[in-house]
């Protein structure tokens, strides 16, 4: 189990000025499945992410980790051409990551989205993007659990930022079918306890008395969803659909983007 206190820097903010963008493309790159939202047209594309899928055999992506830079470039460039078009100069493109993402991770994601010709680039963890689509909007404390096919995370936001984060490399892949998912289960019982153990401030109380979001493929099992809201004992909250929560999440935080960028500026300031 990996965690915040590997000493990760994460980034606290996406606001910024974007003049100029009209357009854009939000990404959720998972180990399974790829898929992007545009605003104005929603989900643009559902995809598996390799292994016989529309992008060939090469996994890109494994337990979260960008392994095949140049496959993961064709395909994300394939979807940006038929989401965007080939001329891309107005438009900002949004990824998602997992929380604990390395600075590697985050430094190859953001070559591969300037490669595809847009005028900015944004990276976000896949936390804070979940909650921009089903987390409560008062800014207190919220726990996010997503369950997905190679990794399981757990998220402890406060006020929109990461207070903690742990990270299992176990997910629904693991399963063998008809096997009930005692491990991811307990991945997710062993994070929330460590994360119990340095709580100085009872934020994460805090949040499991408002109910733990999950998302992600694992949140569309009523046998996992169940299992965690009978084992911490707590009800959770469930987005109307789990499996898309981080790319609508991400789409959400773009269109706030776009528009800022469309406002005009104020005087005396430049974009």
């Amino acid at each position: 189990m990996r965690s915040l206190r590997d000493g990760r820097r994460h980034d606290r903010s996406v606001h910024r000025h974007y003049r100029g963008a009209t357009r854009g493309l939000a990404l959720d790159l998972g180990s399974s499945r790829t898929r992007a939202w545009v605003p104005g047209q929603g989900i643009v594309a559902d995809t598996a992410s390799g292994d016989g899928g529309e992008y060939g055999h090469v996994r890109p992506v494994r337990r979260g980790r960008i392994v095949d830079p140049e496959s993961c470039g064709r395909m994300l460039a394939r979807i940006a051409d038929r989401a965007l078009g080939g001329d891309r100069d107005d438009t900002v493109i949004v990824l998602s990551h997992p929380v604990l993402a390395g600075p590697g991770h985050r430094t190859a994601a953001r070559d591969m989205l300037r490669a595809l010709g847009p005028s900015d680039v944004i990276v976000l963890d896949s936390a804070r993007a979940a909650a921009a689509y089903a987390g409560p909007r008062d800014g207190g404390p919220l726990l996010v659990i997503d369950v997905g096919a190679e990794l399981t995370e757990a998220t402890l936001l406060v006020d929109g930022l990461v207070r903690d984060a742990r990270l299992a490399e176990t997910g629904l892949s693991d399963l063998e079918p008809g096997e009930a998912p005692a491990v991811v289960v307990r991945a997710v019982l062993d994070m929330v306890m460590a994360m119990w153990r340095q709580d100085r401030h009872g934020a994460l109380l805090g949040a499991l008395r408002r109910g733990p979001l999950l998302a992600g493929g694992g949140a569309l099992r009523p046998d996992i969803t169940n299992r965690i809201a009978v084992r911490l004992g707590v009800p959770v909250r469930l987005a109307d659909d789990p499996a898309t929560t981080v790319v609508r999440g991400a789409g959400l935080i773009l269109s706030s983007v776009l528009r800022h960028a469309a406002a005009p500026a104020l005087p005396g300031r430049s974009g």
